[in-house]
């Protein structure tokens, strides 16, 4: 048995507000507590950590994230930052003259923030490049830019979703997005642990990885659940999705069986796109350009995908977010239950990704349908407000009624909060904060809330209801931080460093307010085992 004793900090428990310390023994929280009382587990400790002042909150959990594509932004142009398509070319014609002949890789570009209001064409992608395959993915990543190399080579003019001047999306995106991520086994698992190993830095404990045949292979998400089943691989839980629509329970049953370990049949199942490629599917057209977006399953389809995932045992899920696209969702759903009842349904239990726009006849049909969210807050801080890509798309209306969170939390819901990484960074804290700043002033949640979602609504999403608070008996899932200021902050963003009633018993969280700095990661513990630690 190993034990490590944490003293002399802010320990954020529900099960004890107060509590300055706590002993990890063999992978389990055995006790929590005021400091002056954690003298008598010193001497029985194997490592004893002053954290001087530290916050012990719950492990993070990012319930959504793309594995390999994590790892491959990571090693790839990162456009994320770029103001202007000449950065953007000059970015390109950098890595172009420094990598090899492999494809060039980038991610992250939106051009509704650059002057020029357009992505690079293939001759400005090939003159930059000298002529080498380039696959430059949007911040969506539900189009892409491509160099006239890369579009001879896999005959992308011919396929649907060639839109002319190297812009792809649906069938042609997939090819092209297929080919971007055809790495060799080595490769493949130095971008896994480098991406998990990022994710960790992060304090993060486990994430949720949405894989799909367009996104990466079955072996490879066989890989990634060996790669981290055990905790003492030093890398983060993982729970999986494989997004492969099924039509009867065989089809279930032979992806789960070619896919050992599957949490759900869904994730990255898409109903439609994304609005910064106007992709998602709306009840009307976009504001900025014709068309209402693309629907990609039918009600039928989803009701005989979630008939064959509950017949099998597991958890269906779809990625939806245009509000054309949730009605079919809706549908699909009264239909599975309709069929094999609404018992059956909610016994493997269906989890939707994203759900930007929610009515109120449609947060009424997905509470009374038992439906869980994960949703993306950093999405809001990205894209959202009168000036940002939201009101682009869809005119200031629309957009200021996407991503509801304080009404989804309120109506019980339940929720977690994840990245979509890399379409945002896996960085809680940035999604946390912003949950409590959302720019629709009435859609804040608290900071405590927000945290909850960020931890425990992970857990409870993938069916661990018991996990998530730091108590005893509760698996050592926890990071440690180094923050400036703590208080606790309600959604109007009043604060106070200290609760008058002690009966109370709010925990601390740190102050995220921009001019605060963020909270930094000095461990992160995974059934006891160390992640990540900076507290040397």
């Amino acid at each position: 048995m190993t034990s490590t004793l944490y003293r002399g900090g802010v320990v954020h428990s529900p099960a004890d507000p107060f509590a300055e310390a706590l002993l990890v023994e063999d992978g389990t929280i055995a006790w929590l507590g005021a400091d002056d009382t954690a003298d008598g587990f010193a001497d029985r400790a194997d490592e004893v950590v002053d954290l001087d002042g530290a916050l012990v909150t719950p492990g993070f959990v990012d319930a959504h994230v793309h594995v390999l594509e994590t790892g491959l932004a990571l090693e790839s142009v990162d456009l994320t930052a770029v103001r202007s398509l000449d950065e953007a070319l000059t970015a390109v014609r950098t890595a172009a003259a420094t990598n090899g002949d492999e494809v060039l890789l980038g991610f992250g570009w939106d051009d509704t923030r650059w002057a020029e209001g357009r992505p690079p064409t293939s001759a400005e992608l090939d003159a930059a490049a000298g002529g080498r395959p380039v696959y430059l993915a949007r911040a969506d990543i539900h189009s892409a830019v491509v160099s006239s190399a890369l579009a001879h080579r896999l005959g992308l003019r011919s396929r649907p979703g060639w839109l002319g001047d190297g812009l792809v999306e649906g069938e042609a995106h997939h090819v092209a997005r297929e080919a971007a991520r055809d790495v060799d086994g080595p490769r493949r698992t130095r971008l896994y642990r480098r991406a998990l190993g990022e994710a960790a830095a992060r304090g993060v404990v486990s994430v949720h990885e949405h894989s799909a045949p367009f996104i990466d292979t079955r072996a490879g998400l066989v890989e990634l659940l060996e790669l981290t089943r055990e905790a003492a691989e030093g890398l983060p839980h993982l729970v999986a999705y494989r997004g492969e629509p099924c039509v009867t329970v065989d089809d279930a049953r032979e992806v789960l069986a070619a896919i050992p370990g599957l949490t759900g049949l869904g994730g990255d199942l898409d109903v439609d796109g994304s609005f910064g490629s106007r992709t998602a599917a709306l009840r009307a057209p976009y504001a900025d350009r014709p068309g209402d977006g693309t629907l990609h399953l039918s009600a039928e389809r989803i009701a005989n995908h979630v008939a064959a995932a509950s017949r099998a045992g597991v958890q269906a899920g779809f990625h939806v977010i245009g509000d054309r696209a949730m009605d079919e969702v809706l549908i699909g759903l009264r239909a599975a239950a309709d069929v094999e009842g609404a018992a059956a349904i909610a016994r493997t239990g269906v989890r939707l990704e994203h759900a930007e726009m929610i009515d109120a006849p449609t947060l009424a049909a997905l509470v009374l349908l038992g439906v869980r969210l994960s949703v993306q807050p950093a999405f809001d801080a990205a894209w959202g407000g009168p000036d940002g890509m939201y009101a682009r798309r869809l005119g200031a209306g629309r957009a200021a009624a996407l991503n509801p969170l304080a009404d989804l939390a309120g109506a019980g819901v339940p929720l977690a909060f994840g990245s979509d990484s890399p379409v945002t960074p896996v960085d809680p804290w940035a999604g946390v904060r912003a949950a409590v700043e959302h720019h629709a002033t009435e859609q804040r949640i608290s900071a405590r809330a927000a945290l909850r979602a960020a931890t425990r609504g992970g857990w409870r999403l993938a069916g661990h209801d018991e996990v998530g608070d730091l108590r005893v008996g509760a698996p050592a899932h926890l990071a440690v931080w180094r923050a400036e200021h703590l208080a606790v902050q309600a959604p109007d963003g009043r604060l106070s460093a200290w609760n008058p009633d002690a009966q109370a018993g709010t925990p601390l969280l740190p102050l995220l307010a921009a001019d605060e700095p963020a909270p930094r990661c000095l461990r992160t513990v995974r059934d006891g085992v160390v992640l990540f630690d900076a507290l040397g």
